[in-house]
Parts: C-alpha cells; sequence; structure tokens
C-alpha cells in the first residue's frame, strides 16, 4: 500500500514537472533559448511632437518583419516622413541605431522609442539593437535615369500646387526633394494666406478690397515690389483659398496681421497654423494623382540643350547620380534663410542671427538659375521675423499680435505698435535690454487660438494667475507691468493707443491667467531671388525668358518688395506654384 501511494506521488509530480515545463516561458527567456526574438505582434506607446506614437511590430525569432505607425497628432508631411524613413531604416538594418529625420526630430525619437518599447516586449536585447556595431549593412539602390514632360525641384507649398496643376493638365510629372521629408519651409508656415474681397470675409462682415491689399503690400515692400507680380498676387490670391478648401483645407476664419489695414490673413477654423494644413491637403491630392516625390533627391545642376533647360542632374540619398530628363523645369527650392554664408554676402549685419528656416532653405536653386544665365531681383532684400524664440529660433505666428498680444520689454513696458512691419517691429525690439521682448496673452486668447495652446503645451510661454505671478516668474517689475497692462486695457476699451497708436484693439486683456512668451527677431525670409515675369518665366538680365525654366515662391524676387508683409509668403507659393504649374503645361511642344 505504501508502495502504491508512493508510486502515486511521484507519477504526480511528474506531471506536474511536465507541465510546467510546458508553461509559456518569459518573453526573455524565450528569445534566448529560440533567437532575437519571442515571434508575434507586439505594440510599444511613446509621446511625439503632437501626441500619442503608437507603433505595431511583427517579429519572427530572428527578425524584425513589419512595422506599422500611428501617429496622428504628429505634423501631417513631417510625420509621414519621418515614418516612412525610420521604419524602412529600422527593417533594412534591423536595428534600432538609425539617424532622426532631418526636421523632425521630435517625431524622430518618439518613432524609435515606442519600436523599442514594442520590441522590448518580445524579448529584445534593446542595448544591443543599439549598438551601431550590429547594424546589417543595407546593399545601396541607385536611382534610375528618368524621363518626364515636368521636373520639379522642391516639395514645398509652391512646388506641390505646381505639381497639381500639371498633372492634372496631363503631363507626367515627379518632384525631387533634397530633404527626407515634404514641406520645406511651408511646413513651418504659422499664420495664414492673405485675400482681399473673398466670400469668407463677406461672411464674417469684413469690408476689404483688393486695391487696399495691393496698397498695403507695396508700402510694406517699400514702394519696391514688382508691380506687375504683386498685381498678379492680389488678383489671384481670392481664389487660391477656394482652391484649397475645395481639396479639404478648411480655411474660414479671418484675423489681422502686421501692416495690413483690414482683416485679410485667412486661417483654419480653430485658428491653428496654415503650413502644415497646406501641405497635408496637397500631398494628398498628389497622392490621389500619383504623383512621384523623390525624397533625399538633390537637385545639382541644370541640363542645358541648344539654349533651353532640357532636366536635372541629380544625386540620390546614396551619393548617386542621376538624370532627369525633361521638357520642362520648375523651381521651386525655397530662398537661402538657412545658409549663413549667402546672407553674410549680401547683407553682412545679418551675421550670428539665427534663423526660422529649415535646413533646406540654402538658395540651391538660385545658384543653379544663375549658372544657366538668370538674372537676380532684390537679392540683398532680407527680411527677420520680431518675433521667435531665442533659444532655438522657433517662430510665433503673426497672428498671435493681430488676435490681440502686446508686447513689453524687459522693464515690463510696451516700446511699439505690435501691428506694425515686421522689419519696424524686429528693429524696435532690437533696442530693447538683451534684444528680446516678451509677448503678453491671457487665457481667453487661448480658449480662442490654437497655434497659442500648442506653443504654451510645447513649453516656449510661462504662466502666472494674475500679472504680479507672471512678473515674479519673469523677474521683471511687477509694478511696471500692472501699470502697462492697466494703459492698455483703458485703451481698448477708449477704443484708442494714444501711446503707439496701435488701430486695432480688439483684447482688452484685463483677466488672467497670463502668459508671456519671450521672443527676438530671426532671419525669416529672403525677398530676393530669381527674376519672373508673371507667368513665371526665369528672365535673362536681358528680359528674355530662359527655354523651358520656371520658377515659383521664395526662390523668386520682386514680390514681396523690401519688407514681405505676414500672411503674403503662403498667398505666394499657391498663386505662383499654380501658375507655374499651368504655364510649364500649356507651353510644352
Amino acid at each position: 500500500m505504501k508502495k502504491r501511494l508512493f508510486a502515486i506521488l511521484m507519477v504526480g509530480l511528474i506531471m506536474l514537472l511536465v507541465v510546467g515545463c510546458n508553461q509559456e516561458k518569459p518573453a526573455t527567456e524565450g528569445a534566448a533559448a529560440a533567437g532575437k526574438f519571442t515571434p508575434g505582434t507586439y505594440e510599444g506607446v511613446s509621446k511625439g511632437h503632437g501626441g500619442e506614437i503608437k507603433a505595431t511590430v511583427t517579429v519572427s525569432a530572428d527578425k524584425i518583419e513589419s512595422i506599422e505607425i500611428t501617429a496622428d497628432g504628429e505634423t501631417g508631411s513631417i510625420g509621414d516622413g519621418a515614418v516612412a524613413q525610420l521604419t524602412a531604416d529600422i527593417i533594412n538594418t534591423q536595428s534600432l541605431a538609425v539617424d532622426a529625420v532631418s526636421g523632425a526630430s521630435e517625431s524622430s525619437a518618439g518613432i524609435i522609442e515606442a519600436v523599442s518599447l514594442a520590441l522590448e516586449k518580445a524579448g529584445a536585447n534593446i542595448a544591443d539593437l543599439k549598438d551601431p556595431a550590429n547594424r546589417l549593412i543595407v546593399e545601396q539602390t541607385k536611382q534610375e535615369d528618368l524621363n518626364v514632360d515636368i521636373v520639379i525641384v522642391g516639395s514645398g507649398g509652391a512646388g506641390l500646387s505646381a505639381a497639381i496643376e500639371a498633372k492634372e493638365a496631363g503631363k507626367s510629372v515627379v518632384i525631387l526633394e533634397q530633404m527626407p521629408i515634404i514641406g520645406g519651409n511651408t511646413n513651418r508656415a504659422t499664420g495664414g494666406l492673405n485675400a482681399a474681397e473673398t466670400t469668407i470675409q463677406e461672411e464674417n462682415g469684413i469690408k476689404d478690397s483688393k486695391q487696399t491689399f495691393y496698397e498695403d503690400t507695396l508700402k510694406g515692400g517699400h514702394d519696391i515690389n514688382d508691380p506687375e507680380l504683386l498685381r498678379t498676387l492680389v488678383d489671384h490670391a481670392p481664389d487660391a483659398i477656394y482652391w484649397l478648401n475645395d481639396m479639404g483645407a478648411g480655411i474660414s476664419r479671418v484675423s489681422l496681421s502686421g501692416g495690413a489695414t483690414n482683416p485679410r490673413i485667412h486661417t483654419p477654423a480653430d485658428g491653428s497654423a496654415i503650413g502644415p494644413v497646406v501641405v497635408n491637403v496637397l500631398s494628398q491630392k498628389l497622392k490621389e494623382l500619383e504623383v512621384d516625390i523623390l525624397l533625399n533627391s538633390k537637385a545639382v545642376k541644370l541640363i542645358e540643350q541648344d539654349g533651353a533647360v532640357v532636366g536635372v542632374e541629380a544625386i540620390d540619398k546614396n551619393e548617386n547620380p542621376f538624370k532627369v530628363n525633361a521638357k520642362a523645369v520648375i523651381l521651386a527650392t525655397g530662398g537661402f534663410g538657412a545658409n549663413s554664408e549667402m546672407v553674410v554676402q549680401y547683407r553682412p549685419e545679418l551675421e550670428g542671427f539665427s534663423t526660422t528656416n529649415h535646413a533646406g532653405a540654402t538658395g540651391s536653386g538660385i545658384v543653379m538659375a544663375q549658372e544657366v544665365g538668370a538674372d537676380l531681383m532684390q537679392i540683398e532684400q532680407i527680411q527677420i521675423h520680431p518675433t521667435t524664440d531665442p533659444e532655438s529660433g522657433y517662430m510665433f505666428t503673426e497672428g498671435l499680435r493681430g488676435d490681440g498680444a502686446i508686447l513689453v520689454n524687459k522693464e515690463g513696458k510696451r516700446f511699439t505698435n505690435e501691428l506694425l512691419t515686421r522689419d519696424v517691429v524686429s528693429q524696435n525690439i532690437l533696442k530693447q535690454t538683451d534684444k528680446m521682448a516678451y509677448l503678453i496673452t491671457n487665457q481667453e486668447m487661448v480658449d480662442e487660438n490654437a497655434s497659442l495652446a500648442k506653443y504654451i503645451k510645447e513649453g516656449y510661454a510661462t504662466k502666472g494667475d494674475d500679472l504680479s505671478l507672471l512678473a515674479s516668474e519673469l523677474g521683471i517689475d511687477a509694478a511696471a507691468l500692472e501699470a502697462t497692462l492697466k494703459t492698455y486695457t483703458q485703451y481698448v476699451k477708449d477704443g484708442k493707443d494714444t501711446e503707439f497708436e496701435r488701430a486695432h484693439l480688439t483684447q482688452s486683456l484685463e483677466a488672467g491667467p497670463y502668459y508671456a512668451i519671450p521672443v527676438t527677431p530671426g532671419i525669416h525670409h529672403t525677398m530676393g531671388g530669381v527674376k519672373i515675369d508673371t507667368k513665371t518665366h526665369v528672365l535673362k538680365p536681358d528680359g528674355h525668358a530662359i527655354a523651358g525654366l520656371y520658377a515659383a515662391g521664395e526662390i523668386t524676387g520682386g514680390v514681396h518688395g523690401g519688407n514681405r508683409i505676414g500672411g503674403n509668403a503662403v498667398a505666394d507659393i499657391i498663386v505662383f506654384g499654380r501658375i507655374a504649374g499651368q504655364t510649364a503645361a500649356a507651353e510644352l511642344k
């Protein structure tokens, strides 16, 4: 009986051991036994530039098979570009030792972290995956030569608009973009799109005219704007808005920008930045039209034949040369605000200034156009924007001042009419202590302006429940700041600013909480560039057009004169980008 009981116990113990051995092991043990990972699909969640990023990663025992990223809060083109490049790099190299995407550092960091968290759940050794020595060597691919009707260099608002018009005219089109993401400086456009006599103004009870728009811009540009280019901008601006809205831009709000007599800067309904919205709707349209955009593909030289431009020499992401043979070339490469050497070449006094521009704004298109005989116009006209972050150069929309924000110096005092033109406000800030000022806003403005709410969320602003607390946080004289706001509030109630003659007094700022954003001027826009006519033909010094070559956007000169009015750049890129696409398509033989 004892032997039988002992046998039963032994059988039971053996069964328990067998069951225990068959239980699912922790991921780390399974990975160690079978390979790098425990096969399956895992999720990781992190924080990106605009919100939550979720990575869904599928792995086999020894390989990262696929990565899907959900990042609805990331800026459209920036997030898409970062996702495409990083997921490809991680899978191709089977490594987390990948470079952040230029121009999308926060999105990149969030994507890498989310993927890392998912792989950690799969039992991966994250330290090994982040070691560059363990990267697989990826076989380099070479971009083949292409033959198209029209090649467009640059994927900002002008280039994307030109591509849509050319493609819809039945032409084959390809876009070359030297950066890893599309959008260029358009991604950074914060304000809106200027236009006069629009149905949106009419619906909001705003009286304005194209002639007043023309006169404001001419005055703001120091009366040196090209009259015909300016008239083209003004006349076509309303259609630019309707065209974007037909693609889903949702531009329905009208505010005021510096240098404008009347409210005419058109923005998305919630007051959010215009640039990402424009890039998103244009890029989505190009996807529908199946237009190829070659990222990390830098144009280096225009190809000439029998006195005409017939294509572009370029290099791909692996530094391999290739050609795009075309019947027409549209240059939409932007300005040179990020090229400090070129800036100093034309304006030595701007040495050392920060820039609001993206890294690709190097003036490469201007140089290429010069090499084939293009004339330049007002190349020395370079604008500094008055409200940029003193540390990073990040630009805060002019719409804040249009909506009611004021500027005070480190002594807590106003020192300028906030709605003067950018050049004047910038010079007035540079005269203040430490060449900086504070944008003062309150909660009422935050509730009405998505861009302002975003700046606060991202940590650019200091908060004070009342003015005394705000002054304490900023280290400025509380009595002076309180006196400044009391005086300004009275100006708003009286409808008259007797000190600085600000005409549009929209917010009394009499109730907190208050917010202060430190600002200083930074290089923003290069008004000068390649000389064009109203059909966007690139011109020689003798006034004749260079056959096959067109240009639109910040690469060109003459539209804005000696100073650009806020809201005119977006109008410029859409209006002249569309014209470039239409003209090039119509003139193809």
